[in-house]
C-alpha cells in the first residue's frame, strides 16, 4: 500500500509539474503578445502623432512672418453659399455668422492693429451702388480692405464705384462683370497694386455650376502697417 500510494502521489506531483509549466508558458505568450501589441500601438499613435500637420491661422497652408497678417478667404458658391473671410484666425463674415448677402462683402481691418473696423455687404444687382461709392469714400487711410463677391457683384458697378477700388491697388475690377467670382485684398493709401486678388469669369462652357462660376479662394500674408 505504501508503494503505491508514493506512486500515485509521485504522479499527481508530476502532473502537477507538467500542467503548471504548461499553463505558465501560454501565460508568458500571451504576456509577450500583449506587451508587444501595447508597443507595436504607442508606436503608431507617436508616429500619427508626429506626422500630423500643424494648424496655422485661418488654417491657412503655412504660418505667416512676424509683423503680418494672416488671411484666407473665399467668394460664394453660385446663390447657395455665402463668401467668407478670415483674419488672423477671426472669422469677420460668413454665412454662419449671417453678415454676408449678394454682391460685394467688405471687411475693413485697422492696417496697425489687426483689429476690425467695420463689415458690410452691398446688393449691386437689385441694390444701389450710391451707399457702396459713400462706403468706399469714407474709408479711412491705411486700411486693409477686404472684398469677395456672392451671387452678383457687378451689374450695378459704375465707373465712379470701380474707380474707387482700383485707388484700393485691384486690378482687375474693371474687368468684373455679371456673376463673375472675385476676391480681393488691398489698401486705403496704397502706393503700387495688390498683388492679393483672384478673379473667375461667368462661362457657361466652363461654369461649375448652372450659371455661376466655381468658388474662388485665396489666403496670404499682408505686411503690418507700419508709422
Amino acid at each position: 500500500m505504501r508503494v503505491s500510494g508514493i506512486i500515485k502521489f509521485a504522479v499527481a506531483v508530476a502532473g502537477f509539474l507538467v500542467t503548471f509549466y504548461i499553463v505558465s508558458q501560454i501565460f508568458e505568450i500571451k504576456l509577450d503578445r500583449h506587451i508587444g501589441n501595447l508597443f507595436a500601438r504607442s508606436a503608431v499613435e507617436t508616429s500619427v502623432r508626429a506626422t500630423k500637420p500643424p494648424r496655422y491661422k485661418c488654417g491657412t497652408a503655412k504660418a505667416c512672418p512676424e509683423k503680418h497678417f494672416t488671411f484666407k478667404m473665399a467668394s460664394g458658391a453660385a446663390n447657395v453659399v455665402g463668401p467668407k473671410i478670415c483674419v488672423n484666425d477671426n472669422i469677420l463674415m460668413s454665412g454662419v455668422k449671417n453678415n454676408v448677402g449678394r454682391g460685394i462683402n467688405i471687411a475693413l481691418v485697422n492696417g496697425k492693429t489687426g483689429d476690425v473696423i467695420d463689415t458690410k455687404c452691398f446688393d449691386l444687382w437689385g441694390g444701389e451702388v450710391a451707399p457702396f461709392i459713400d462706403f468706399l469714400k469714407k474709408i479711412p487711410d491705411g486700411t486693409m480692405v477686404l472684398m469677395a463677391t456672392y451671387d452678383d457683384g457687378a451689374t450695378k458697378l459704375n465707373d465712379e464705384a470701380r474707380k474707387l477700388i482700383a485707388e484700393l491697388g485691384s486690378t482687375s475690377i474693371n474687368a468684373l462683370a455679371f456673376r463673375d467670382n472675385w476676391v480681393f485684398v488691398g489698401g486705403k493709401g496704397i502706393k503700387t497694386k495688390s498683388p492679393f486678388e483672384q478673379h473667375i469669369k461667368n462661362n457657361k462652357d466652363t461654369n461649375k455650376y448652372e450659371g455661376w462660376p466655381e468658388v474662388v479662394e485665396m489666403e496670404g500674408c499682408v505686411p503690418q502697417k507700419q508709422d
